[in-house]
């Protein structure tokens, strides 16, 4: 029986956290490179779309969860069918990071692997005055502590949001060759899908 792994032609990326933390945000700016300051209240969105990787069709389906913690069956059904988790928390909210740290336990215990795909993500980083979460606390905890990869990003700037998708997508073990005619913004992702070296961790990476 052989022991390889094959890359995936489907995944399903699963973005979490507390509401208003900018989750729709993010995935309208990556899927639509548009911003909407408004917070509309999401109850479960799943958004799909198909991209040409190495000739060969790959579904990427985001399933954008709600804010809320009222729905723990369905919380539970989307961790149990996702395949890389982005768990998001706004950099001026101390409490939705507290949230993201429930929600990476709740996650490790359903899939029951500690190597699980996770990316913690500190949104909102415009919000340079508002800011009340450290960068650098955050880092340590999550690469050092959690072995998992670190980004902040803006929605709002459209700032690091592909870096977010890229890595979600890496780790969800899809082809890292694109196929060249597909090179376009907003229908497919960066030529150079390879990011620094890890800090000798296995999901590790950081950028803020």
């Amino acid at each position: 029986m052989s022991l390889e792994v094959k890359e995936k032609t489907e995944v399903r990326l699963v973005f979490m956290g507390a509401a208003g933390v900018g989750k729709t945000a993010l995935i309208k700016r990556f899927l639509q490179d548009s911003f909407d300051p408004k917070h509309r209240r999401t109850v479960e969105e799943l958004h799909s779309k198909e991209y040409e990787v190495a000739g060969v069709k790959v579904t990427i389906n985001i399933l954008d969860t709600s804010g809320s913690y009222s729905f723990p069956a369905m919380r539970k059904l989307s961790i149990q069918n996702g395949d890389a988790f982005a768990l998001v928390y706004s950099v001026d909210d101390p409490e939705s990071l507290e949230a993201v740290k429930r929600l990476r336990e709740e996650i490790l215990e359903v899939k029951e692997d500690k190597f699980t795909p996770i990316v913690v993500v500190g949104n909102k980083k415009d919000r340079m005055q508002e800011r009340r979460v450290s960068a650098d606390d955050v880092l340590v905890k999550v690469e050092l502590d959690w072995n998992n990869c670190f980004l902040e990003a803006s929605a709002k700037e459209n700032e690091n949001v592909m870096e977010v998708f890229k890595e979600l997508l890496q780790q969800a073990n899809l082809p890292r060759c694109l196929s060249p005619p597909l090179r376009h913004r907003r229908e497919t992702f960066p030529k150079d899908m390879s990011l620094r070296p890890p800090m000798n961790k296995t999901n590790s990476c950081s950028v803020s």
